[in-house]
C-alpha cells in the first residue's frame, strides 16, 4: 500500500513538473513577442526601467521617448520635432515612437534633465549653459559673442574639444543626440530703448537658470533674474521683471510683443540647442536605433535651422506691425562689456583654444 501511494505521488510530481516547464516556455514566448503584460524589460514596450541591452533586445521591441521643451506649440522648432518623430518611426519600422510635450508640460528643463539622469525615457531640448552644470566647459556655448552665425556654431560642435565634452557628459549620465538645433540670435527685450550697456543699469532681465547666462547678462549691464521662459509674459505684466532677452522665434510665438515695447538688436547670443537623453535609457537601445537617433536628430536639425533663419525677418516684421519698435544699439560696446563675463567665468583661455581649432 505504501509502495502504491509513493508511486502515485511520483507520477503526480512528474506531471506537475512537465506542466510547469510548458507554461514557462509559453509565457516567455508571449512576452518576447510583445503579448505579455509583465514588468518593463520583458514586455513589448521599453521605458525607463527596461533591463534590455543593445545585444539582447527583442527585434520587435518598441521604445517610447517623450520629447520635452519649454517652447510653445507654435514655435517653428517644434515643427522640426514633429518631423523628427515621423522620421524616427518610419525609419525604425515603428520601433521608436516619440511623443512631443511643449510649453514645459513635463516640467522645467532642469526637472526633465533630472528625470533623464534617473533613466526615465525622456529627451529635452537644452543648451550649453544648462549642460555647463554637469560639464563646466561646455557652458561656453552660451557665452556672449562666441560665434557670429550658425556656420561658426557648426564648426565648434565638430571640434575635438566638443567631442571631449560629449564623452564627459556621457560619463555623467547625459547622452547628446545632436547639438545643432539653431534658433537664431538673441536680443534684449525691454520697455525702454537700449543703445548701450549703461542703458541696462537697474533693468531686471529674465535669463535661463545657468551661471554663464546670468554672468553674461550682468556683464552687459542688467540684473539677471532666472525663471522659466513660460513665466516671462506674466512676470512682465505684473512688474516682477522689466524685460527679457530672446530670439525672434520665441519672442513672437510667446506673443511678448503684447507686453514689451522694444527689441534691442544686440545679437549677444547665437542660440544653439541640443537634444539630450539619459545615458541609462540610451544604453538599453539596440545599436542600430542608437545610430538612427543620432543621425536623424542632426539631419533634421540642419534642415530646421534653415527654416528658422528664413522666418526671422518675417517675425520681426510682424512684431513691428503689432506695435513693437526695433532699436539698433552699439553692438561693439556690448561686445566690449561682455568680456567681463569671460573673465569672471574663467573662459578666455578656452575660447582661444576653440578659435585656434576652428581657425577663427
Amino acid at each position: 500500500m505504501n509502495r502504491w501511494v509513493a508511486k502515485r505521488w511520483l507520477v503526480l510530481l512528474s506531471v506537475l513538473l512537465v506542466a510547469g516547464m510548458v507554461l514557462a516556455a509559453c509565457g516567455g514566448k508571449s512576452q518576447s513577442q510583445g503579448g505579455g503584460s509583465g514588468t518593463s524589460g520583458t514586455s513589448g514596450t521599453s521605458d525607463s526601467s527596461s533591463s534590455s541591452s543593445p545585444s539582447s533586445s527583442a527585434p520587435g521591441e518598441v521604445y517610447h521617448l517623450k520629447m520635452s521643451t519649454q517652447l510653445a506649440d507654435t514655435h517653428p522648432m517644434v515643427e522640426g520635432f514633429r518631423e523628427l518623430a515621423k522620421n524616427l518611426e518610419e525609419k525604425s519600422n515603428g520601433r521608436i515612437k516619440m511623443e512631443i510635450f511643449t510649453s514645459a508640460m513635463l516640467g522645467s528643463d532642469e526637472d526633465v534633465i533630472e528625470q533623464a539622469l534617473q533613466g526615465v525615457n525622456v529627451a529635452v531640448l537644452t543648451d550649453g549653459g544648462r549642460m555647463g552644470n554637469y560639464v563646466k566647459d561646455i557652458g561656453i556655448l552660451g557665452a556672449p559673442y562666441l560665434a557670429d552665425d550658425y556656420q561658426d556654431i557648426l564648426k565648434i560642435i565638430d571640434t575635438e574639444i566638443f567631442k571631449s565634452w560629449e564623452e564627459e557628459l556621457a560619463q555623467n549620465g547625459i547622452r547628446i543626440l545632436s547639438f545643432n538645433w539653431y534658433d537664431g540670435a538673441r536680443h534684449f527685450l525691454t520697455n525702454k530703448p537700449v543703445y548701450k550697456p549703461e542703458d541696462l543699469n537697474g533693468v531686471r532681465i529674465r535669463t535661463p537658470g545657468a551661471p554663464v547666462w546670468s554672468e553674461s547678462v550682468k556683464a552687459m549691464g542688467a540684473i539677471p533674474v532666472a525663471m522659466p521662459w513660460t513665466e516671462v509674459y506674466t512676470a512682465v505684466q505684473q512688474g516682477a521683471i522689466d524685460g527679457a532677452e530672446g530670439q525672434h522665434t520665441a519672442t513672437y510665438s510667446s506673443r511678448l510683443y503684447e507686453v514689451i515695447k522694444y527689441v534691442d538688436k544686440t545679437g549677444h547670443f547665437q542660440l544653439i540647442n541640443g537634444i539630450i537623453v539619459g545615458e541609462k535609457w540610451f544604453s538599453k537601445l539596440p545599436e542600430d536605433l542608437q545610430k538612427l537617433l543620432k543621425e536623424e536628430t542632426r539631419a533634421v536639425a540642419e534642415k530646421n535651422a534653415q527654416y528658422i533663419a528664413s522666418l526671422s525677418d518675417e517675425y520681426e516684421k510682424k512684431m513691428v506691425e503689432a506695435g513693437m519698435e526695433v532699436v539698433e544699439p552699439d553692438v561693439e560696446a556690448f561686445k566690449a562689456a561682455a568680456e567681463k563675463a569671460y573673465e569672471v567665468l574663467g573662459l578666455k583661455e578656452l575660447r582661444e583654444k576653440i578659435y585656434a581649432e576652428i581657425g577663427k
